[in-house]
Parts: structure tokens; C-alpha cells; sequence
């Protein structure tokens, strides 16, 4: 007999419908959430201007370190709460929802802290320069007001996938992109309150998603919600959550370092547009690349339920589907940012010596675009079936073994193309390591006779 509100098919019903049934809504709310952040730079380029772009682009490396956080307990917990779930302890994955909310209270507390403190000599170590600091500054104050909202909203957002409600998970992102986008021209426009009513429409359109999957958790009829006895944190299951989490941790982690030397890189070579020129080209790239990711959350309750279970020959199945999406929807992005990147930079300014730096950028940077998917895919299946250590290498293979040394090189030879140039040459390089990590993993599994098990 199945327990009310855990996914029982994951492990019975034909692995393509569980895909679309799982990646569709991850996809819309992934597709979505690239629109929320795009909306906020096209509405802040239009109606504030060319440096507030630029100012924009600087708050990446403390969005991605606050992503990074948020990761590491969301994702750790959802990865942590399928298996458990494929294992029918359900006792424990009502811990895990509470733990949830705990570390994240913590987290995002300390986060803020922090940064409020720090936050002017942060962004002038991040390639703030006086055109752009004021931008940056009334931005990100804004939105280190609302972190833990932020983090809270993301880390249970990230449970309700894996506690079977995927589609409620796709509409709580679906409504912070509609409040959102109703928000800025107000705030912006008629409210004339610049940038920062940018933030302020982003923070209260995550208040208010966050309001309604609180009462989603609420109710008692699913065997995951909240009651008390939970919030209390289990040593066991923070060394769970954050060894899972470690991943998408270390990745966003490299990201934000990346990032840094990308801007700063940038700013030396071509001043404030060309830091904007990546702002937009970086929010462009994030539209597919949330796509992918969105198909990974899809894939993920699948594979973690059925390794859980050891149910091998289905968790190849979802593997090998996965990533033949996941290569046809970055190929796709390669073929719209080379056939129109005017167009698409346009949406975003109409400055042109900002137009012509993002097309110049934009096309050097979906070069690899077609095997990225792949690689992307194969990070996120380690970590679905709890390999941690192998999911860990994976997301740091790109940005720091590869990635940073080009950084540190190619603009010697090359200026700012050279820094451009570093991301496809990274990515062809990560898309290798992927591949013989995954080939060596999938003949364990064949020489073990696991399949079929």
C-alpha cells in the first residue's frame, strides 16, 4: 500500500514519462528562474542604464557564493531524501525536512552578517570601479536583507522535488517570476527607485512563494511536513545533507572565484562595458544552462530513488535519456547565440559599444555549447546516486583545473578575447574528464553484475 506523498512510481513506471513527468516542471521552473534574473537585468539596463549593467554583472560572485550555500543544503538534503525515500525510511526524511529549515536559518543568517559588513571593499575587489560601486552597493544591500528568505525559499523548493510535489515546486518558481516581473516596472519606473527596486521586487516575490510552500509543508497528510520534534539538528543527517551538498557547494564556490578574476580580468583589459558585455552574455548562457539543470532535477529523485532501491538497469536508462536532452537543448543554444546574437543582446541594451562587446563575447563563449550538456549531466548523476567525492571532482574539473589557468594566461597572449576564450576551451577539456569518469563508473556497475539486480 503507498504512503501518502511519497513517489512510489519512481521505481515501477516507464523511465521516459517519469523523466518528462519529473524534468517538465523543473525545466518550466528552471526556465523561469533564468527569465527572473533576466528580467531584472533587462528592466535595470532599459530603465537605469549601461554602468547599472555593469554594477549588475559585479554582485554575480556574491549571488553564486549565496547559490553556493544554498546548494549545499537543498540540493544535499533533496539528493539525501530520495534515497531515503527509495529505502522507505521515512522517519528519517522527516528529519531531513527539518534539518533543512535549521541550516538554513543558520546559514543564511552568518551570510548576511558578513557581507553587510564587508560589502563596499568586496565589490571594489570584484572590479567595482566609481562608475559602477553606487549601482552594486544599493543592489546587493537589498539583497542580503532578504538572504534567508532566499535561502529558505531555494533549500524547500529543492525538498518538494524529491518529496514527489514537482509541480507545486514548478509553480511556487513560476509565481516569483510573474510577482517579480510586475514589480520591477513599478519599483523602477513609477516608484523611480533605480536598482534598488529591482531588489526590493525580487525579495518580495520570493517572500511570497516562500509563504505558500510553508503552507504546503503544513499539511499532516503528507508524510513529509512539518511538525515538531524535527528542527532539532541530527549529526547524521547534517554529514548527509552537506557531503551530498559538497558538490553543488565546491562548484558554486569556484564559480564566484571565477567569476572575480572574469570581471577583474574584464576591467583591466576593457573597462565597465565589457564587465557589462559579460553580464549580459552570462544571463543569455544562463537561460540554457537552467534548462540543463532543470532536466538534472528531473533526473535526480529518478536516479536516487532507483539506486536506493537498486534498481540498476533503470538508473541507466534515466542516465543515457538525460543526457541526449541535455545535448540537444545546449546545441540549440549554440545555434541561436551564433545565428543571433544582435538580437539577443539588444533585448538587454541599445548602447551599441555594449552591444558590439556582448556579440563579440557571446559568440566566443557558446563555442563548446554542444558537449557542455553532457558534462553537466554526468556531475549531477554522481551526486543523484550519492558519489560525493567523484561528483565534487567533476564540478571542480571545469573551474579550477581548467578554467583558472586559462584565466591567468590567455589574456597575456590575447586581452580580452583571451578571457572569452578560457570558458569554451574549459569546458571542451571538462567535457573529456566527464566522459572517462562516467565510462569507467558504468563498467563497475556491468563487471559488479549489479543490473538487473
Amino acid at each position: 500500500m503507498a504512503v501518502a506523498g511519497v513517489p512510489t512510481e519512481l521505481g515501477t513506471e516507464k523511465i521516459s514519462k517519469l523523466l518528462r513527468q519529473y524534468a517538465v516542471p523543473a525545466i518550466i521552473a528552471m526556465t523561469a528562474s533564468s527569465l527572473y534574473n533576466m528580467v531584472d537585468s533587462i528592466f535595470i539596463g532599459h530603465g537605469v542604464g549601461k554602468f547599472a549593467i555593469a554594477g549588475l554583472a559585479l554582485t554575480f560572485p556574491m549571488m553564486n557564493l549565496g547559490a553556493a550555500f544554498g546548494a549545499l543544503v537543498g540540493v544535499g538534503a533533496s539528493a539525501t531524501i530520495s534515497m531515503l525515500l527509495g529505502q522507505k525510511n521515512y522517519e528519517m526524511a522527516q528529519k531531513v525536512l527539518g534539518n533543512v529549515v535549521t541550516l538554513n536559518l543558520i546559514i543564511g543568517l552568518l551570510y548576511t552578517i558578513v557581507f553587510l559588513i564587508f560589502l563596499d571593499p568586496i565589490l571594489y575587489f570584484f572590479g567595482a570601479s566609481e562608475n559602477t560601486i553606487g549601482y552594486a552597493r544599493d543592489y546587493m544591500k537589498v539583497i542580503l536583507y532578504g538572504n534567508i528568505i532566499t535561502h529558505m525559499y531555494l533549500g524547500l523548493n529543492a525538498v518538494m522535488r524529491s518529496a514527489g510535489l514537482p509541480r507545486k515546486a514548478m509553480m511556487a518558481t513560476i509565481y516569483t517570476v510573474i510577482i517579480n516581473t510586475v514589480l520591477d516596472p513599478l519599483f523602477i519606473y513609477v516608484f523611480d527607485w533605480g536598482i534598488k527596486g529591482a531588489a526590493w521586487a525580487t525579495i518580495i516575490a520570493q517572500t511570497s512563494a516562500l509563504i505558500w510552500i510553508t503552507r504546503i509543508f503544513s499539511d499532516k497528510n503528507l508524510v513529509i511536513h512539518f511538525k515538531r520534534g524535527i528542527f532539532k539538528l541530527k549529526s547524521r543527517i547534517v554529514k548527509d545533507v552537506i557531503s551530498i551538498g559538497m558538490s553543488p557547494f565546491f562548484m558554486n564556490t569556484a564559480a564566484c572565484l571565477i567569476v572575480i578574476l572574469i570581471n577583474q580580468g574584464l576591467q583591466r583589459h576593457g573597462g565597465d562595458l565589457a564587465i557589462g558585455a559579460y553580464g549580459i552574455v552570462n544571463r543569455i548562457s544562463f537561460v540554457f544552462v537552467m534548462i540543463v539543470m532543470g532536466l538534472n532535477q528531473g533526473m535526480q529523485p529518478i536516479a536516487g530513488y532507483n539506486f536506493g532501491a537498486r534498481e540498476f538497469q533503470r538508473v541507466d536508462r534515466v542516465l543515457k535519456l538525460t543526457i541526449f536532452c541535455a545535448t540537444v537543448i545546449m546545441t540549440l543554444g549554440f545555434l541561436v547565440a551564433e545565428l543571433f546574437p544582435r538580437q539577443l543582446v539588444m533585448i538587454f541594451t541599445t548602447d551599441e559599444e555594449l552591444i558590439q562587446h556582448s556579440i563579440s563575447g557571446m559568440r566566443i563563449v557558446f563555442m563548446m555549447f554542444p558537449i557542455i550538456g553532457f558534462q553537466m549531466v554526468t556531475s549531477n548523476f554522481f551526486q543523484s546516486v550519492g558519489m560525493a567525492g567523484k561528483a565534487i571532482f567533476l564540478s571542480l574539473t571545469r573551474q579550477l583545473l581548467f578554467l583558472l589557468p586559462c584565466l591567468l594566461i590567455l589574456p597575456h597572449f590575447f586581452q580580452t578575447n583571451g578571457i572569452w576564450m578560457s570558458m569554451p576551451v574549459a569546458d571542451a577539456l571538462s567535457s573529456i574528464v566527464s566522459f572517462f569518469m562516467l565510462y569507467s563508473q558504468i563498467m563497475k556497475f556491468k563487471t559488479a553484475d549489479q543490473y538487473g539486480n
